[in-house]
This record gives C-alpha cells, structure tokens and sequence, in this order.
C-alpha cells in the first residue's frame, strides 16, 4: 500500500527515511547481508575489493596540440623556405668576390644542416610522469607472495668517477659519496662505488672520512626529511631551514650537524698535510733502520752521510703499510701509470633487517630511525705500462665487473664526481620506467642535469637547459636520448651487449649475437643470467611479458667473503680483458674520446630504446623575402619550443648564442678531428678539467673568469673582428661618399650586429673578470687588418683611373 500525503501526493520523504533498501555490494559499501552468500567456502567480503587493481608505473603527458602543431607546420614551411633560399643563393653568385661568396655559401649550408640535425628531432617531443605511489603499492605493500610488506625493488649499483684529486677535489667527490648513501631507496639493496682512477691515498682516505660521516649524516637526513642530502648544498641553501620542519630538536640537530660538518671538512683539508708528515715520519724511521743494519754489517762503523740507501720515499697509510697506489714520490710500480689493484669495501653489506638507533648523549637522538648505511667500496683497477687502459671507459668496464662479483646489482647509475643526487627518491622514479610494462626493452635512463655555481646571468649558457629539456626530451620522442656520460641508470644485461627481450620477433635471426667472451671468470660470468632476471619486471599483469614472479627478490644478500672480494680485484687487472670483447661489443665502448655517446648508439642499434626522466651584393626583394621569412619562422618557432619545453626565453637565448660560437669553434673542430681519426688515424688526445673552486673567496664565481688561451678560440675571434673591420670600414665608406648608398648600410649592419651579438659572451668571457683583452687578441687584430688592408688594395687599387681610347 502506498502512502500520500494530505495533499494526496507520493510521500517522498517519508519513503526516504523508512525505506528497506540496500546498496547491494561493492568497494564503496559492503551490505552485511548473509541470505547474499551462497556458502562459506565461496563467500566475498570487502577484502576482496580492497586490493587495487593493476596500474601502469609511468604514463605519457602529451603536448597540447595548440603548440605541438603550428610548431610542427611552422618547422616544415621554414624547410622549404631555406631550401628555396640556398637554391637562390647558389644560382646567384657575387663574381666580384667569389671567394667571399664561396665562403659564405658553405657558411650557410654548415649552419642549415646544423639546424635540421638540431630540430628535426624536436618534431615529436614527450612529457613523462611516474608513479611512486604505485611503485610503493606493487613492490613493498603486503600480499600473499609478500606477506611481510618487505621491497621486492631490484638492487642498483651506483658508480662514481673520479682520476684526480688535484683536479677533482676530495670534498667534492666525499659530498657527492654523501648524497648518494642517503638515498631513499631500500638500504640493503644499494651498493655504492667509486673509481680512482689515480690510485690516489688522498681520494682513499677522504672516503674513508665520508663513510664516518656518514653514519651521523644519513640518519639525520632520514628523521627530518633533509634536501638535498648533499651536506655542502644543503648548508649552503639561502633559504629558510625551518620550513616545513615539525619535529622539536630539528633546530638543535641541524646546529650540532652543521658544526660536525664543519669539523668533517676540516679534517679532509688536512688530509694532504698529515698524509705527507706521516709518510716523511715512517721514511725517517726506515732509513733509520737502514743505518743501524749498514752499521751492524760494517763492525759498527756507521755509514758516511753522504752515502746512498736503499730506502725509497714511499707514501705510508695510517695502519703503518705501504700504499699499493701511486706514491707521492712516483717509482716503479707506484706511479699513475703503474700501480697494483686496490678494492677496499669500506661499508659492508647492511643487515637485511632495519637497525634502529636510540638516544645517544654524544651525539643525537636516531630512536625510531633506521641507522643503516648501503655497502660502499674503493676500487682503483691496475694499471701496468704496455697495456691500454682506454681513460675513463676503461675504468667503468672495470666497474661493472668488480661490483657483478660484489653485490651485482641489476641496474647501474653512473655519476661524475661532481655531479651529486638532488632529489634523493630519484632512484624510485628511474625504477617506476624499469619496472613498468615493456620497461625490459629500456636499456638506460637519462636523468637531467642542474648546475650550481653560475653567475646570475649565465653568460655562458652553462645552465644547459635548452639541450636537457628540449632536445633530450624531444629525442625521447623518437628511439630515446642519448647517454651524456653521468647522471644515466643502466640496465646491467643491456650493458653486457645483449639484445632486449622478443628481440627475434623482430629482426629474426640476422644481426643476433649468439656468444660473448667476458672473460675467464667463471663467477662473473654466473652473475650474468642472474643480473638479467632480476631486472625483470613483475609478472603480475597478462600485458606484461618476460616478467619474474613476485617474491623473488625478498632473500637476504650473501656475506660477502674473502674469496669473493679476491675475485673482484682480479676482475680489475689490467690482463683480464686480453682476448674479450670488453670495449668493443660488451660495456662501455673503446676508441673514442665521447666514449659516452658512442656507447648509448651501440644500445640503440642493438634494438633498445632509452628514456628522458624529467630539462653581400645588393639586397633585392628575392632575398628581402627568403630572409624575411626564415626570420619569422625562427622567431616563431623559437616561441613555440619555449612554450612545449618551459624553458625561460633567456636560456633559449643563451643556448642560440653558444650555438654559433659552439659551430664556429668545438663543433667544426670535432668534425675536423674526426674525419682525420677515420681517414688518417690520427688519435684524439682527452685532458681532464678541473673541477676546482676558485681562489678568490670575495667572487663565487671567480673560476669562471679564467682564461686559458686555445686554438678553439681563432674562428670566433677572427668572425668577431672581421664584423668589426666590416662595420667601421662601411661607416667611413658610406660617409665619405660622394653618392652615400645607406640601404647597403643598414644591411650590412643588421648582419654584422646580428652575428657580434651571438658573440657576445664569447668576446665578455674573453676579456675575463676584469675585461682586460689578452695580447693574443690585440696581435691577432693587427694581422687580420694587414691582410684585409692588403687584400682590398689588391683587389680595388686607390687613386686608380681607367684609360679611355
């Protein structure tokens, strides 16, 4: 019976409060109904709803199509514009100057080319976004093959490069060891190493002192959330400390870090000092003991003074051993060049469990913190005379095979010394890519890079940014980005020269690669296979192929003994790679000074793909309308590339700027060298930089001024004073004409102000900090004016008059 109101309509409220309605089941509500069930054994309850269900790790975040479009449109009519422009060109020479206009021809083409290698790339660019949410829910959250929650993320290697602590300073290189032990990435799946490749005891022991900081510094970044966790960039933030921080004691903790830090620093300044007085101290006692057997042998009559002993001038380690590297004063065997293997784990593998610290009065209050810090070991391979150590390729290939045998870690990332982790869940974000579906066919992952220490203007385009997050970002749009040397997660088995997975489904059986020759180490070469399938994504999805079961990797790690670390210092000889394949097909790649990128090119060819993670005649009215509308078209297309790659018009600028004087100089310099490598042989000598702070503590950028004389600098100085000569020399022309021709005047001096002003910093950073002009230029001035004066004497005689017949 329906009931209505007195109004003889439908009662809806009343309906709504005593109706005997439910909502059935589901993962919103879960009506507790048992007459829903049809037994026990096949009963549903809410649980079975609360497991989320499959999400993808990553996702693509397109471009609109308002930018991505006209961009594209504008790319392809500037194409054709400029190729009708060069046909017009070449159809019309100067044949008063054809030598100029030859030269400007090829000017033309170089600079073209450049250009369509440059922005044909940038036709499909990508944004990427991970999920670390979902990385935490698949891999560390409980389920029946995981019921104690514990990570089942794969292990990672991180490598840090370094050859020399006068160039690389020890500081530096124990900060950048600092930010990576701090990672937030499960602690006993971390393994971090550094290369020396000077066998250097002050690199040595300045580890040894980053490691001790580290059990205070690490701990501390963990309770109060601290970034950067590279201790000098964080101390040095200009920004509020406080922000953010709800803990009580941050304040008194980041004071009493701040002073241990200090206390750190000076100890690795002192290092040089105390090494040098130590090993003077243990040579003074040798020798000593020399005399007194001289004196014992001789019937006690002690030696003269100036009699020679057999007493070397070794470098001493605070254990009261000779350090097997190279000495400070060089001999056999203790040289750069020869030196034994040293491989010292300085950090041993951490406990497969959390170690919670407590309240220690000495130093600071870690309850409920987890004090672990990853593995992290010294390694300097031997170098011999005779043998080619391939520079800094070499030292990686040693690398991976020293940490396969220690840890064998399925994925790498390689920093430079100086180049420290910002953002410490980086780790995750590159393993959310790895580990998402079709992640097995991702042989490394390029991370951007972020300069500090640059003058507010960056004059000289250091910041980078236009290649980080515009062309490596638009490269990701096609097969991948190239490997820029640091900052890059390498997958081990992709590494080892190996195709990706369902590579046959593809290409068949031409081009596969059946065998390798890694050697004579059998334990390496077991660390193969098992490096490959723990890099396996999960196989908790029917789209996911080649996946591992999950559960695997919830095994505690082996204890590392001494038959294993005896391996992996004859994995680091200098004869191991006799009769392999290292260098050539398998790690990094030899015979190249951008070791670097060849070596991601040979992934790539081999079928992988890699990731970005995010970074003059007469002017007539043909030529008035070519040049016009290439302008445009660059104008345009430059405002639309800073709006798709969110880069500051500044830096966009910047980067224009250092592309001329990048192609006039370093760019036509490489080519040059590179065809004669490949035509002639010859070899291409590499020198390490400095990495050093400046003296002037007053300038923070005081290093930045400094300037070393190069031959790289002779094209664009000679560019920059032709444009000059050009300029007076058509001012005085045009005015003291009898008939003044001032639209060739306003021509020429569009181009000649258009090309100074890319010059610009080039010319500022020349002049140095306190723009003085080197003598080189003054000298360089006066020869190209003779010879411009010459050549235009020669070629329209002053005073001249035609004889009439």
């Amino acid at each position: 019976m329906l009931l209505r109101s007195q109004t003889q309509d439908f009662d809806h409220n009343r309906w709504l409060f005593e109706t005997k309605g439910t909502y059935g089941i589901g993962n919103a509500c879960w009506q507790e109904d048992h007459n829903s069930v049809a037994d026990d054994q096949n009963s549903i309850g809410m649980s079975d709803f609360l497991d989320k269900p499959w999400k993808p790790l990553t996702r693509k975040v397109n471009i609109s199509g308002g930018i991505i479009s006209p961009y594209r449109l504008l790319v392809i009519f500037r194409i054709v514009i400029l190729a009708f422009f060069l046909s017009w060109r070449i159809r019309n020479p100067n044949y008063d100057a054809m030598w100029l206009w030859g030269m400007s021809i090829v000017c033309e083409i170089w600079f073209a080319i450049s250009w369509l290698l440059d922005v044909l790339p940038k036709m499909n660019p990508i944004n990427r976004a991970a999920d670390l949410a979902a990385l935490h829910d698949k891999f560390e959250q409980p389920s029946p093959s995981n019921p104690t929650g514990r990570s089942d993320l794969p292990g990672i290697d991180v490598f840090v490069s370094t050859a020399d602590p006068e160039k690389e300073p020890p500081l530096v290189t124990a900060n950048t060891i600092l930010s990576i032990l701090g990672v937030e990435y499960p602690i006993e799946k971390v393994s971090c190493y550094i290369s020396d490749d000077g066998g250097a005891i002050l690199t040595f022991e300045a580890m040894a002192e980053a490691v001790k900081f580290a059990e205070l510094w690490v701990p501390f970044c963990r309770k109060h959330n601290i970034e950067p966790r590279n201790p000098d960039a964080y101390f040095s933030i200009k920004k509020d400390p406080t922000k953010n921080k709800k803990r009580p004691d941050f304040v008194k903790d980041r004071r009493w870090m701040k002073r241990e830090y200090d206390e750190f620093k000076v100890r690795i300044n002192g290092l040089p000092e105390a090494i040098k007085k130590r090993s003077e101290m243990y040579n003074a006692r040798e020798e000593k003991k020399e005399r007194e057997e001289m004196k014992a042998k001789n019937g006690g009559v002690a030696g003269t003074e100036d009699q020679p002993l057999n007493v070397p001038k070794a470098t001493w380690m605070a254990d009261g051993t000779h350090w097997p590297g190279t000495w400070y004063t060089p001999c056999a065997d203790h040289s750069k060049g020869d030196h034994a293997g040293i491989l010292q784990v300085m950090s041993k593998v951490p406990e497969h469990d959390p170690v919670m610290g407590y309240d220690d009065e000495k130093t600071l209050d870690f309850t409920g913190v987890d004090i672990r810090i990853p593995m992290f070991a010294y390694v300097s391979r031997e170098k011999r005379p005779g043998f080619d150590h391939n520079k800094k390729a070499g030292a990686m290939n040693a690398m991976v095979r020293a940490s396969a045998v220690l840890s064998n870690g399925p994925f790498i990332l390689n920093l430079d010394c100086d180049h420290y982790v910002y953002n410490s869940i980086v780790l995750r974000e590159g393993m959310c890519y790895m580990m998402d579906r079709g992640g097995d066919r991702v042989c490394y992952i390029q991370f951007p890079q972020r300069f500090e220490g640059i003058d507010p203007s960056d004059r000289y385009a250091n910041h980078n940014t236009v290649f980080f997050d515009g062309n490596m970002r638009a490269l990701d749009g096609l097969q991948g980005p190239m490997y820029v040397g640091t900052g890059c997660m390498f997958r081990r088995y992709a590494l080892y020269g190996f195709e990706p997975p369902r590579f046959m489904e593809h290409t068949g059986l031409f081009g596969r690669v059946k065998t390798k020759k890694f050697g004579n180490s059998s334990i390496f070469t077991d660390t193969i296979p098992i490096a490959e399938f723990q890099a396996r994504p999960l196989a908790d999805h029917k789209s996911v192929k080649n996946g591992r079961p999950p559960g695997e990797l919830l095994k505690p790690r082996p204890p590392m003994d001494a038959p294993t670390v005896a391996e992996a210092i004859a994995v680091i000889s200098c004869w191991y790679e006799d009769k392999t394949e290292w260098g050539d097909r398998v790690g990094w790649i030899y015979g190249s000074v951008t070791e670097d990128v060849v070596t991601g090119y040979r992934m790539h060819n081999r079928g992988w793909r890699s990731i970005y993670c995010f970074i003059v005649q007469g002017l007539d009215v043909t030529f008035l309308f070519y040049l016009l509308s290439i302008t445009v078209c660059l104008i345009l297309i430059s405002l639309l590339e800073v709006k798709w790659s969110g880069i500051a018009l500044e830096e966009w600028w910047r980067n224009e700027q250092f592309w001329v004087i990048g192609g006039t100089s370093s760019h036509l310099v490489a080519v040059l060298q590179g065809l004669l490598k490949v035509i002639a042989g010859v070899e291409i000598h590499f020198t390490l930089t400095s990495k050093s702070a400046g003296e002037d503590e007053e300038d923070v950028y005081a290093d930045l001024y400094l300037v070393k004389w190069t031959s790289l600098f002779i094209m664009p100085l000679t560019i920059i004073i032709i444009n000059l000569i050009a300029v007076i020399m058509g001012i005085l022309r045009t005015v003291y004409s009898v008939i003044p021709q001032w639209n060739k005047l306003f021509g020429g001096l569009f181009f000649s102000f258009w090309v100074l002003s890319h010059m610009y910093p080039f010319a500022k950073g020349l002049m140095g900090r306190k723009g003085k002009v080197p003598t080189i230029v003054y000298v360089w001035s006066g020869l190209l004016s003779i010879t411009i004066a010459l050549l235009w004497i020669s070629l329209d005689p002053p005073g001249g008059t035609k004889q009439e017949g």
